[in-house]
């Protein structure tokens, strides 16, 4: 399982717009106390709202990793980049990435990373061997995020009820499942990239027996009724064995992500897909609550949409951004 080092240095390269560097951004927003500033190039239009550093600076202010936390535009590395990578390992930093190409792919960084015996983290590439879920129970409780459809907010709901369960005493613990979010938290496995027998095996290491007042926040993947990734989320479902499962849904999203036309599934039939799956591993499974992700909407149209779902299906429903999760993380206290 990855463990990176922190504090992060944040290096937006010369990203062109604010989106261009979310990933670096979100980190910043979710995990602010573990970065010591960031790196922007000249013309960099995307600002985390960190210090502007040197890689010398940072060194010297404890920067552990030095964490690309932008896209690469046009797909490939460049050489400033690479001679920049160069330096924060000489500086004794660290890398980590998750950019489609792989940083340890590079020759002169993997040299310089083996020179200054330093690690280079490819997050969307997992590391270590993965047993095969066995499905057998488990101490602890287990949380997951699911959704209506993919890129749906999921990581954001799970990172949100992570924040609010610890800040009302609950004993939490974020698992991340996606390279945002293991770059977020710090650890975890990017199940996309598991070969598909050892997925339930993995999220099994991922949250293995706990206390049992203990909650794992697992993050959510995808969705079981997408045909294009929901073998990914089932092994997710079986191997995180949740108690309590929370629905996100984008009200004014009306097709699945990158199929065409196909309509994005109802809440009630989302609901009842993922309860079957879940309760093969663990027969009490079932979804608390409601996650609606309103930030296409104005105030006034996202708080009625959120009154109306919750109307509808009798059960606490929250806009993290919006609302908290505090609905939500009333329930769990109670189970």
């Amino acid at each position: 399982m990855l463990q990176i080092r922190t504090p992060y240095l944040i290096f937006l390269g010369d990203a062109h717009d604010q989106l261009a560097g979310k990933t670096g951004v979100g980190i910043a927003e979710w995990r602010r106390d573990w970065c010591v500033g960031q790196l922007r190039l000249p013309g960099c239009q995307a600002d985390a709202g960190l210090a502007d550093l040197t890689l010398e600076q940072a060194a010297e202010q404890g920067a552990k990793t030095l964490l690309i936390g932008t896209t690469v535009r046009g797909g490939r590395i460049n050489e400033a980049w690479q001679q920049l990578m160069v330096r924060a390992l000489e500086l004794g930093m660290d890398i980590a990435s998750g950019l489609h190409d792989r940083v340890g792919d590079l020759p002169a960084v993997r040299e310089a990373a083996a020179l200054f015996h330093r690690t280079i983290h490819d997050v969307r590439t997992p590391e270590g061997n993965f047993p095969i879920g066995t499905g057998i129970r488990r101490a602890g409780k287990r949380v997951l995020t699911v959704g209506t459809d993919c890129s749906i907010g999921k990581m954001y709901t799970g990172l949100a009820l992570d924040r609010d369960m610890k800040a009302g005493g609950m004993n939490a613990t974020f698992r991340a499942t996606g390279q945002t979010g293991i770059l977020i938290a710090g650890s975890g496995i990017p199940l996309d990239a598991v070969v598909a027998d050892f997925i339930a095996g993995a999220v099994e290491m991922l949250c293995p027996a706990n206390a049992p007042d203990h909650w794992d926040v697992v993050e959510g993947q995808a969705t079981v009724l997408h045909p294009s990734y929901a073998g990914v989320t089932v092994g997710l479902v079986m191997g995180a064995q949740p108690d309590a499962l929370v629905m996100v849904h984008a009200p004014d999203r009306p097709t699945m992500r990158g199929l065409g036309a196909r309509p994005v599934p109802g809440i009630a039939e989302t609901i009842a897909a993922h309860e079957a799956c879940a309760r093969i591993t663990n027969p009490a499974a079932k979804v608390i609550g409601i996650s609606l992700n309103t930030s296409k909407m104005d105030e006034g149209a996202a708080m009625a949409e959120i009154a109306r779902t919750a109307d509808r299906f009798g059960m606490p429903t929250i806009d993290p951004a919006r609302t908290g999760c505090g609905l939500i993380v009333d329930v769990l206290k109670g189970m």
